[in-house]
């Protein structure tokens, strides 16, 4: 059936909003060409969408000719403002952007182990509520949060989970308390694997598995371009995979003896000080910085033996999907960049017989804030252009 003609000028209206968003300012002249619309039909949504308060014209066209210069129509982006949160065991990393997700203002805020919860919430919704004073964004529109932990994919709220601080189910509470907003809570790993797909090493997948090596390890599936979160939002919680090597199995309350322990932080910088790049008596340092010097130095047997771990996640998710595509990402991922990738690449054809490509992460640990901004920017737009 044909659309009627309310629904026509919304799916107009859209479209020509998507081409704003993408490719910024544009003429009528230049949104008749991306749309294919007739020009009266372009000067009736531009007329709309400018009496609406959505678009208003930011300029003229360059090309010098003669009349008048054509306008240039654009987003009025602080129409909205939206917040990004990256909630980590260590802390907080913000953002408040635009509508159109550009970043006005960024802050974080340290964490210290055994801080007390409430003071550790407060700290952190004080930081958000000022960062966004101090650019004048307002009341905010969408807040999107990723964090550690399942998510419950029927209320979306961070569910209890052993091993992390009550502090990060404490925070989504106040903010949804304390902020006229919407909240919108996502596993970490998932908002990465929507940050690489939309800025990163999958730009030309829709369908691919995204490791995230880090201080935990996690992964995210997409398939056919849709994120799956499984029926109780665990898809992904590669860190309870049973695998040769631990010495032990997991539990349904503790990774330990799982692929965790073979590729996590922990495990990772005990192979660092087994191989000599870390002396016992060294100050600590970060997973991703011996991976990094390791990779600098070409100090090939702890790469080696780091590839033959992580290959184990690796293979099974692929023995299980069959994805084609495999990304390393997080901070171990990024930091072992290429060297590592082909490293895991060659171990993984030898162990599986489906074609798989692996691929570093290019947005390491800024993937979580980047996807969880995209999530808040598509959450907040899908409502504020809504004809």
């Amino acid at each position: 059936m044909p659309a009627s003609p309310r629904t026509a000028r919304a799916i107009n209206d859209r479209l020509a909003l998507r081409f704003l968003q993408e490719e910024g300012p544009l003429t009528a002249g230049q949104l008749k060409e991306r749309t294919g619309l007739s020009r009266p039909t372009v000067a009736d949504l531009v007329e709309r969408l400018t009496a609406s308060g959505l678009v208003a014209v930011v300029g003229e066209a360059g090309a010098q000719r003669r009349g008048p210069n054509a306008k240039l129509y654009g987003i009025v982006a602080d129409r909205a403002h939206l917040a990004a949160l990256d909630v980590r065991t260590e802390g907080v990393r913000l953002v408040v952007a635009d509508l159109l997700g550009t970043v006005l203002a960024e802050a974080s805020a340290p964490v210290a182990p055994g801080e007390e919860t409430g003071a550790a919430v407060e700290r952190a919704v004080a930081l958000l509520e000022h960062t966004a004073k101090e650019v004048g964004a307002g009341p905010l529109h969408t807040v999107g949060v990723g964090a550690p932990g399942l998510i419950d994919p029927a209320t979306g709220e961070l569910r209890d989970s052993s091993g992390l601080p009550e502090w990060h189910r404490r925070l989504i509470a106040a903010l949804q308390e304390r902020l006229p907003a919407r909240v919108l809570v996502e596993n970490e790993t998932n908002l990465a694997a929507l940050a690489e797909q939309r800025d990163g090493a999958t730009r030309d997948r829709d369908t691919f598995v995204l490791l995230w090596l880090g201080l935990g390890i996690g992964a995210a599936v997409v398939l056919d371009g849709r994120l799956r979160r499984g029926a109780s939002g665990g898809t992904g919680e590669v860190g309870f995979l049973p695998v040769p090597g631990t010495g032990g199995v997991p539990s349904a309350v503790n990774c330990d003896g799982g692929f965790h322990s073979l590729a996590g932080s922990a495990a990772i910088l005990e192979l660092a000080v087994e191989h000599g790049l870390v002396g016992p008596g060294e100050p600590v340092v970060r997973a991703a910085e011996v991976v990094r010097a390791a990779v600098a130095s070409g100090a090939d047997r702890f790469l080696d033996v780091l590839a033959d771990r992580v290959v184990l996640g690796a293979a099974a998710v692929v023995a299980v999907l069959d994805p084609g595509c495999v990304v390393l990402a997080g901070e171990v991922g990024r930091a072992g960049g290429d060297v590592l990738a082909e490293r895991v690449a060659s171990r993984l054809a030898s162990m599986s017989p489906l074609a798989t490509e692996v691929r570093a992460g290019e947005l390491g640990g800024g993937a979580v804030l980047r996807g969880a901004l995209l999530m808040a920017r598509e959450a907040a737009q899908e409502v504020v252009f809504a004809p």
